[in-house]
């Protein structure tokens, strides 16, 4: 039995989830698996009406008794600090030391992507540091307010923290067939912190012989992606340039919308959310295209090694955008309902015909 706890969390993420369960369910049954989705009630409306965000109980029960979790969005404009949301997933992050973002931006279509004439196949696999860099909080101000006012933001990197994730993007790589991992650093001028990052990427590197390795500086990879995004394969950088390069890969790829990601501990923990975050200014619209969840679902089911069951809802959320069934980000006139008893249909049809 695997348990999975479901956190719709704000604003669309209550809508997107609610589709991604019903996904979720649909294989279930299908593939005889034995899951419990339990639902958890953390975000805004829990913080304003009690105060409180996310316990060190339910921490605790989040690590013990779940095999994965699925986060809808975290962001309400009546939290104006966003208190609750770094709380929750920053506190997800750090305290199950979920250290691999795992960031797939794969094109659906060339109509969906700003370059114009993108190539075909176009596939980005983004591994992103996640528990160090410019995240940790460490830092601080001095005379705040004043015109002498001094601000300073740590930069933090271990061997342990690099080594890790760049292990796992190699890994991936050798694993799903990839040719080239690339480094995204700024080396030339984090002199110490990148000199880290340079030295690991080609010990560990020398180690997959058959993996061509590179590097690139992170504002030369922005303008290096749109220009020409083929040459790209898996992707390995720190928090803060990864944040920023996996959503440029998300836009290059059709955009936010569509895109899913994974924060794994490998062997411990997972985290499942979409990218796009909580988009107030459409919540209860039934606008909200719900495809980064459902395809949150695809990777979810895929690291509970039902590798075949994840292929499946892949290709559902592929075959609805293609069949026209999108919601108005994507052009179309679908709402999020709609969307979502399309992909149900549509898989409960493959079942149905073994395909």
């Amino acid at each position: 039995m695997a348990r999975i706890a479901l956190i719709p969390g704000d604003g669309i993420g209550l809508e997107v989830v609610r589709e991604a369960r019903r996904v979720l369910e649909v294989v279930a049954t299908a593939e005889s698996l034995d899951l419990t989705l339990d639902d958890w009630d953390l975000g805004a409306e829990r913080f304003l009406r009690e105060g409180v965000s996310i316990t060190d109980a339910e921490f605790q029960a989040l690590s013990d008794d779940y095999d994965a979790i699925l986060l809808g969005a975290l962001g309400d404009p009546r939290v104006p600090t966003n208190q609750h949301a770094k709380d929750i997933l920053l506190g997800m992050r750090f305290k199950l030391d979920l250290y691999v973002n795992y960031r797939p931006c794969a094109l659906l279509s060339p109509d969906l992507s700003p370059l114009g004439s993108p190539p075909a196949e176009l596939r980005l696999d983004i591994f992103r540091e996640n528990t160090e860099g410019a995240y940790t909080g460490m830092g601080g101000s001095f005379k705040t307010g004043t015109p002498d006012e001094v601000s300073l933001e740590e930069n933090i990197a271990t061997r342990k923290g690099v080594e890790r994730i760049i292990r796992a993007a190699f890994a991936f790589a050798e694993s799903r067939g990839r040719s080239r991992v690339t480094l995204v650093d700024k080396a030339n001028v984090q002199r110490f912190v990148g000199g880290l990052w340079r030295r690991v990427f080609e010990e560990v590197g020398s180690e997959y012989p058959d993996i061509d390795r590179d590097g690139m500086y992170v504002d030369a990879m922005a303008m290096d992606l749109v220009r020409r995004p083929g040459r790209y394969e898996v992707i390995v950088a720190s928090n803060l340039f990864g944040d920023i390069i996996s959503d440029l890969a998300a836009e290059v790829t059709g955009g936010l919308g569509l895109a899913p990601s994974a924060n794994i501990h490998p062997g411990r923990h997972a985290l499942f959310e979409p990218v796009h975050g909580s988009a107030p200014d459409i919540a209860g619209t039934e606008r909200a295209n719900p495809l980064g969840a459902i395809r949150c679902v695809g990777l979810l089911l895929d690291h509970l090694g039902h590798a075949e069951a994840g292929e499946r809802v892949e290709r559902s959320a592929v075959a609805s955008f293609r069949a026209g069934c999108t919601t108005p980000d994507l052009g179309g006139e679908a709402s999020t309902g709609d969307v979502g008893s399309w992909i149900v249909k549509h898989l409960e049809t493959s079942y149905a015909h073994g395909d």
